[in-house]
């Protein structure tokens, strides 16, 4: 899918991660990912803190290619067998995944966080 590819470009390349593209959104209700609430995405406190991950980390909101602003994310690693590992739904609009918790939920070994 382009807009995967170009966001996937945009972040550095997948390195050594499989994406699987959703675009029936079938697999997210599956993991318990649907559509936001107004408290998920408009919160005074949720927006003070996108605000703040643009300001102090640079992370600001892509353009929406395709979608939904309000579907919920979620973030798992899944190992060989096909067992989660790592991860879940996010909690509130803002939220960052730690990846440095599912590298080591996989080496087995603490990860300094970046």
């Amino acid at each position: 899918m382009p807009s995967t590819d170009k966001w996937l470009e945009e972040i550095g390349g997948p390195g050594n991660v499989k994406v699987i593209v959703d675009d029936s959104r079938q697999i997210y209700g599956k993991w318990g990912l649907g559509i936001s609430s107004w408290a998920h995405v408009l919160s005074p406190s949720g927006l003070a803190a996108v605000y703040r991950l643009g300001k102090d980390k640079g992370i600001w909101n892509r353009p929406t290619e395709s979608g939904s602003r309000w579907q919920t994310s979620g973030s798992f690693g899944i190992d060989g067998d096909g067992i989660v590992k790592w991860g879940g739904a996010a909690q509130r609009a803002d939220e960052v995944p730690e990846f440095e918790r599912a590298v080591e939920a996989f080496s087995g070994k603490p990860v300094a966080k970046l």
